[in-house]
């Protein structure tokens, strides 16, 4: 009776060190989770500051096209104004 008795208390024992041992492990990974989280909050920050910048540089395109044809005209009639004055 006193061998079963032991026996309960070493069980009892395990069982509370092991209950300690996983709340350590709980609380551990609850730290894990707010930091992972904080993180993951910095990258979805990030990514729609990245995305804003792309919107507004593929706004900016056709305007960036009709300066650079404006542009091109220009070289183009300036070329073609140097080449009548060599004739």
């Amino acid at each position: 009776m006193i061998s079963e008795f032991n026996e309960l208390s070493d069980k009892i024992s395990l069982l509370a060190e092991m209950t300690h041992a996983l709340r350590r492990e709980n609380a551990q990974l609850r730290k894990d989770n707010i930091a992972l989280a904080a993180d993951n909050a910095q990258y979805v920050q990030r990514m729609r500051e990245a995305q804003e910048r792309v919107e507004a540089l593929l706004e900016k395109i056709p305007e960036l096209v009709q300066a650079g044809l404006e542009q091109a005209a220009l070289e183009a009639a300036s070329h073609v104004a140097e080449n009548e004055k060599e004739v």
